[in-house]
């Protein structure tokens, strides 16, 4: 692995534990990214951290709520820190591609939640704008979804449906341990 390779951690926010988003998948998640942050901390290798701060009235990821606060084991060392209140942390402040253009880091790993919200929306922009990007499916966590007839699509089909939309066209699919090595 190259040490350009920009990890970017998305939502991992206490705010995603909550029952009320529903039935998940994908129980080590968590695990998953705290691996790679270990990794490349110990690397020394750069680290964004992404976090939702919700504008809409009583979401438990608005800020001042707990729910808007980092999982345990996710702060921590990182180059950057981006706050956004919508689904692509291109859009948040500051601004995550004057910083990657700006450091010459044209190759990034990402992982978070969810996995077909923020951490798709972000792969799908990286790729357009020019960048190399790793998706690592088994560090996203994805919830039970309903389509527009009102029928529920569970978590596990919506994460393979966003490898599926990702792989070979916005990004390389891959899973934690093949990318640790």
């Amino acid at each position: 692995m190259a040490s350009n390779k920009v990890l970017i951690v998305i939502d991992v926010q206490n705010g995603f534990l909550d029952p009320a988003w529903g039935p998940s998948t994908n129980p080590e998640c968590e695990n998953n990214i705290r691996k790679l942050l270990g990794h490349w901390r110990q690397q020394k290798w750069p680290i964004v951290l992404v976090r939702h701060d919700s504008v809409t009235p009583g979401s438990t990821l608005r800020p001042g709520q707990p729910g808007n606060d980092f999982q345990e084991g996710i702060d921590g060392e990182r180059d950057l820190l981006i706050s956004k209140s919508v689904n692509s942390a291109f859009y948040g402040e500051p601004r995550l591609e004057d910083w990657l253009r700006n450091n010459s880091y044209d190759e990034l790993v990402v992982c978070g939640i969810t996995t077909n919200y923020c951490c798709e929306t972000t792969t799908r922009m990286a790729g357009n704008l020019g960048f190399k990007v790793e998706f690592v499916l088994d560090a996203t966590r994805a919830f039970d979804t309903k389509d527009i007839d009102g029928n529920v699509i569970k978590a596990a089909d919506v994460m393979r449906m966003t490898g599926a939309n990702l792989n070979g066209e916005f990004a390389k699919v891959v899973m934690t341990q093949s990318l640790l090595g």
